[in-house]
């Protein structure tokens, strides 16, 4: 006769700064975890009070930059198997069923990705390159870290990789002008992310990379099909392309005015 399998806990991770209108219902979503852990960067609104209707496992902290402050809270998790969740994302029931009935003491990978789907323009996004968005959310902390290059912080695993079918659901941006200034200063980030790292802009990465990107999402992945919102999507993700390395070239040649 077999033994009854010892079911392995789960820490849910939660970086926060001023969310008070998207945590209480992200920590709801979540609230089947055996532990949640939230790391705020010094929130002026509700966020901490909202908080500790759900845990008492809360850090405050100043902002040291994506990668850095998601591997700070996945050391505070107690769990060897980590969730990762932003505040605007939410956890569908499907998705915790999926979850909750994983065999994690025995599974022979060190991470799960999941598909999420984006909310935007109050419709779900289905093309523009925005779906399915597989994103490595749940993993052994022992066997993970986090890398990529900052704001692009992702999960790096040295082993096998499991796959999730059901969604996990964001509400990516309030409007137009939140994807505008988002983009703006993810731009800012990555182009100086990849100045240090001593990356060089060319004149196409600024010129045809832009174009390509929205012929890409635009057609090839049919945002055409997404209307109004798939335009914008494509026309934004566009213009990140072109900020992005348009401000690194700026940092090379230094076309910065210096103020007398």
């Amino acid at each position: 006769m077999k033994n009854k399998a010892v079911k392995s806990k789960i820490s849910a991770i939660v970086r926060t700064r001023n969310e008070e209108k998207n945590l209480e219902e992200c920590l709801e979503s979540i609230s089947w975890a055996d532990e949640i852990v939230v790391v705020d960067s010094r929130s002026t609104d509700r966020t901490i009070e909202i908080a500790k209707k759900f845990t008492d496992r809360i850090f405050i902290r100043d902002w040291p930059g994506h990668i850095a402050q998601s591997q700070f809270a996945t050391d505070q998790a107690s769990s060897t198997w980590v969730l990762s969740m932003d505040a605007d994302e939410r956890v569908t029931p499907e998705l915790r069923d999926e979850i909750i009935a994983l065999d994690l003491a025995n599974t022979p990978h060190d991470a799960f990705e999941m598909p999420r789907r984006h909310f935007f323009m109050k419709r779900w996004i289905k093309h523009s390159g925005w779906y399915p968005d597989r994103k490595i959310r749940l993993f052994r902390k022992d066997r993970c870290h986090w890398g990529g290059y900052n704001p692009h912080d992702v999960v790096k695993l040295p082993g096998s990789l499991g796959r999730l079918k059901n969604d996990l659901v964001h509400y990516i941006y309030c409007d137009i002008s939140h994807f505008a200034n988002t983009k703006n200063a993810y731009s800012t980030a990555t182009a100086g992310d990849h100045f240090n790292s001593g990356r060089k802009a060319h004149f196409v990465d600024f010129t045809l990379r832009p174009i390509y990107a929205f012929v890409y999402r635009y057609f090839i992945r049919l945002g055409f099909l997404d209307g109004l919102a798939g335009f914008v999507i494509c026309v934004e993700e566009a213009h990140g392309v072109f900020l992005k390395y348009i401000k690194l070239f700026e940092m090379e040649k230094k076309l910065v005015r210096i103020s007398e």
